[in-house]
Parts: structure tokens; C-alpha cells; sequence
């Protein structure tokens, strides 16, 4: 009877199977992760972060590490929000921090403009009645692997939640977050 339920207390074997790890803040994730996901990832990137600007700062040469796979035939998307939208203007407001919603936006896109000539790499905004569902929930996926920030009311996406998961099949969380990143990318807006 002990050693079963020592076994049930260690073993995943519900919904919570697909989660690798679980982090009171995004920030408390650590940036090797990040870079271990994205170098080891071959045929998917897709960066489905409202501003994903922090990748550009934290992650050592992400934008040759994106230009390499990229040319090594992985498919990189960006999602975004649109620095100029209503959702954004209301987002900053909330946060009332000083590096705006709009201007770590366009950090993403200063960095985007430089990838403009790669092909492989694609870039939208999510469409505005659709930015409500995007700034609250973030998406980044790593062939296999994802990782999911539900952003908290007030706060800023580092001092959200973190989920990192691994698909292991149909229907579960990892499932799910990407099903809702693709339904936002299907009507994004092409970034120009």
C-alpha cells in the first residue's frame, strides 16, 4: 500500500503529464532555457509574445540564432501586438512602467528589419478584436516544446506566471496553447 502511493505522488499520470516545470514569475525561467529551446528547435519557432522584446535583450545573439535557423529551414514566426492599437494604448496605461508597451513593441520590430531579407521568417500583429486575447496570454513554441505566460492583471509579462511544456499527445495543454496561437496568427495582420 506505501509503495503505490509514494509512486502516484511522483509520477505524472494526469492532465499535468505535459508540464516540464512550472515558475511564479517568467523571469524566474532561466535564460538557458530559453536558448536551449530555440538552438535546439529544427523545424518551428513561433514567438507569440504581445511585445517578445525581452528575447532580443536576454538571449545572447538571438538574432543570429533566428537567422541560422531560419536558413537552416526552420520556420520562425513573430506574433505581435500592434504598437498603434487601442489594446496597447490600454495595456500601458495598466502597466504605467516606463519602457511603454508600444516601445518594446518596436524594439522587436527595430530587430525584425534587420532579419526583413530572410527567408523563413514572418512577422504579424494580431488583429484588433483579437489583441485582448493576445496580451493576456503569451505563446512561445518550440517544435515540441512551449512556453505559456498567462499575464496577471496589472503586471508585466517577467512578473507573470511561466509554464514550460512538452506535447506528449493530442488534446493536452501543450495542444491547446498552440491551437490558440495559430487561431490568433490566422488572422494576424502581415507586419510591413
Amino acid at each position: 500500500m506505501l509503495w503505490p502511493k509514494v509512486v502516484k505522488e511522483r509520477i505524472k499520470t494526469g492532465g499535468d503529464r505535459e508540464i516540464v516545470h512550472s515558475y511564479p514569475y517568467r523571469s524566474a525561467c532561466p535564460s538557458t532555457v530559453w536558448a536551449e529551446l530555440t538552438e535546439h528547435s529544427t523545424e518551428e519557432l513561433f514567438f507569440a509574445g504581445y511585445t517578445n522584446y525581452f528575447l532580443w535583450t536576454q538571449l545572447p545573439d538571438f538574432l543570429g540564432t533566428v537567422r541560422r535557423k531560419a536558413q537552416k529551414g526552420c520556420r520562425v514566426r513573430f506574433l505581435l501586438g500592434d504598437p498603434n492599437g487601442e489594446v496597447t494604448r490600454q495595456r500601458e496605461a495598466i502597466e504605467d512602467v516606463a519602457l511603454t508597451v508600444s516601445t518594446r513593441i518596436r524594439i522587436t520590430l527595430e530587430n525584425l528589419e534587420k532579419l526583413r531579407e530572410v527567408e523563413g521568417v514572418e512577422a504579424r500583429f494580431s488583429s484588433a478584436p483579437d489583441a485582448v486575447n493576445h496580451v493576456s496570454l503569451s505563446v512561445f513554441r518550440f517544435d515540441s516544446e512551449a512556453l505559456v505566460t498567462p499575464h496577471l492583471a496589472r503586471l508585466v509579462g517577467h512578473d507573470s506566471p511561466l509554464l514550460h511544456l512538452r506535447r506528449i499527445g493530442d488534446g493536452g495543454m501543450f495542444s491547446r496553447f498552440s491551437e490558440h496561437a495559430e487561431e490568433l496568427w490566422s488572422r494576424g495582420v502581415p507586419v510591413e
